[in-house]
């Protein structure tokens, strides 16, 4: 009888174990939300320092459609509180996009402890570069899409059409083709990834060319609003960015090549030198 209480002891669980077992759970859960929290503040310092110029911004964005307007025509708000809701949206909107490396900074201080120093030098290229790429859609789109897509509507318009955008529906427009555009350039990241990780190989994405051109045009269908032009500008640019990711890859792929050579050339000397000293030594 006492030997089987025994082992009923040792097999029961020891508080003390679980409460440390627990603990880093709960050190991991508090710091986590302690990240989106500043994340959170971040974006709301941002909203409130831009809130004061929140329809000289608009205004901003509004200016590639308002540039091909005809004279004596305007944009207008078909609901009353439009004229404060669509710059206030426009606002919280910027804040998300510009505390956007900050927020990604509390995620990779989040989860770099736990990562491999290998894969710490291959995620922060990557996180940086992903920023970069996203803001160079927004731009692009901006720049390059804007003025060919309204300078395109506004000159197709029949005769005797006013061109009158309400003001939220066009906030609602060109914040769609930002995001798809946006997104659209990661796809050198995404390419880069999938071929670094093992999932595909270089050889593999290019047999398979002519079907990934084809997704390019449906992706651009199904983010951009339902006119040629814009699709055709978003199909384009991602078919590009995946040769780049491609292009990427493959000089990623004679990097490591090389520096497994050396690696192995190395390794085959270290054999004759301590071979040689032993012989000295003797």
């Amino acid at each position: 009888m006492p030997d089987q209480h025994s082992k009923q002891t040792n097999q029961s669980v020891n508080p003390d174990d679980q409460v440390k077992e627990e603990l880093p759970i709960v050190s991991h859960l508090i710091e986590l939300r302690s990240r989106l929290l500043k994340s959170v503040i971040a974006i709301l310092i941002i909203f409130l320092g831009l809130f004061y110029f929140a329809n000289d911004i608009y205004a901003f964005i509004a200016e590639p459609l308002r540039a091909h307007m005809p004279e004596g025509t305007s944009m207008i708000a078909t609901e009353v509180a439009s004229p404060f809701l669509t710059p206030f949206k426009l606002t919280i909107v910027l804040a998300i996009f510009v505390s956007m490396p900050f927020s990604l900074h509390q995620a990779w201080s989040f989860i770099s402890p736990g990562m491999y120093s290998r894969e710490k030098r291959l995620a922060a290229p990557i996180l940086i570069s992903s920023v970069i790429l996203f803001y160079a859609g927004m731009a692009f789109a901006y720049y390059v899409v804007f003025p060919l897509v309204f300078g395109f509507f506004t000159s197709v318009a029949p005769d005797g059409v006013n061109i009158m955008t309400d003001i939220n529906k066009y906030l609602d427009f060109v914040l769609k083709l930002f995001f798809a555009f946006g997104m659209a350039f990661e796809i050198p990241v995404a390419t880069f990834l999938l071929i670094a990780s093992g999932v595909t190989t270089v050889e593999k994405l290019a047999s398979k060319r002519p079907y990934i051109i084809v997704g390019c045009f449906v992706f651009g269908m199904l983010l951009t609003p339902p006119d040629v032009i814009s699709q055709a500008l978003l199909a384009f640019p991602m078919w590009l960015l995946f040769e780049t990711g491609i292009i990427l890859a493959r000089l990623n792929r004679k990097s490591n090549k090389k520096e497994k050579q050396e690696k192995a050339a190395e390794e085959a000397q270290e054999p004759h030198t301590e071979a040689d000293e032993s012989q000295e030594k003797g």
